[in-house]
């Protein structure tokens, strides 16, 4: 039987009961999926998935997308984030995956930077570190609804511009490739989300490089209050890894980050598929 435990008090839930070794049932898919637009967040336990098992319940809750060029399993349905080389060892600090990975501990939405963005997420562990690692989350709807109405009044119709380039550069700035500047130029994405009957959203992270009809210093100010507002810890859940854990989270209304770990002494390797959006942020 499904069952849905809260894991924090405005945002994130655990559920027991479903076994992916099996295909859910449309009722089991169905009471998943409500609890997934309340929470924005699922964390599911023990759930040692293949790789086409992780598909097939990604599938679930909407077409996939390819991953892009410049990243690991680029062209396929699956993204790998690990500090593991190609020849088993763990790779050297200035290892291009380490420097990705180093760069996902910065708070951000999945793929903000394409013109579609993400809808959501789903992580599996299948190598974890012993200590350290956690991903955590931020409720972007919980932190609109606590702002300021003189803040909302503000934002309401609100551009900013997400660079994929722009977030990698904090990082490295010859981390991201000619090839790959090329194929996800800057974006025009709406500040504030609507989710209808679950409020509104802000939409943020790492990839938000200025504000439209602001001034770079002006606009650059107000992402960073912002940001510094919803980082507050109690709009923040922290997930402990545990082996065969798997996540799915709602990019839209969730920002999220690694944290780090002993990454040149212990390995780790996560999987994840991204659900794609269905449809832009702002109308034509």
């Amino acid at each position: 039987m499904l069952e849905i435990t809260p894991l924090h008090s405005l945002f994130a839930a655990e559920v027991t009961g479903l076994d992916l070794d099996h295909v859910p049932t449309e009722e089991t898919l169905s009471a998943v999926k409500a609890a997934f637009a309340q929470y924005t967040v699922l964390v599911f336990r023990d759930q040692d998935v293949t790789d086409d098992q992780q598909i097939a319940f990604s599938e679930c809750f909407g077409s996939l997308e390819s991953t892009k060029v410049g990243t690991p399993g680029a062209g396929s349905k699956m993204i790998v984030l690990s500090n593991i080389g190609p020849d088993g060892a763990i790779e050297p600090p200035t290892g291009r995956q380490v420097l990705n990975n180093k760069a996902n501990q910065h708070w951000h939405a999945d793929s903000s930077f394409k013109p579609v963005p993400a809808k959501a997420s789903m992580l599996s562990a299948r190598i974890i570190p012993l200590s350290g690692g956690n991903t955590e989350y931020i409720s972007m709807r919980a932190v609109y609804a606590a702002l300021p109405e003189e803040d909302k009044a503000r934002l309401a119709g609100k551009v900013a511009i997400h660079d994929y380039a722009y977030g990698r550069s904090k990082i490295d700035p010859e981390l991201v490739t000619a090839e790959e500047r090329a194929a996800v130029p800057p974006v025009r994405q709406s500040m504030v989300l609507d989710h209808g009957i679950h409020g509104k959203s802000l939409y943020l992270g790492a990839h938000c490089a200025r504000v439209e009809g602001m001034d770079d210093k002006e606009g650059r100010a107000l992402i960073d209050r912002l940001m510094a507002f919803a980082t507050n810890k109690r709009f923040v859940y922290s997930h402990v890894w545990r082996p065969h854990d798997l996540i799915l989270w709602d990019n839209l209304s969730v920002l999220h980050r690694a944290t780090p770990f002993a990454s040149m002494e212990e390995p780790r390797r996560m999987v994840r598929t991204t659900i794609a959006g269905d449809g832009p942020t702002l109308a034509a």
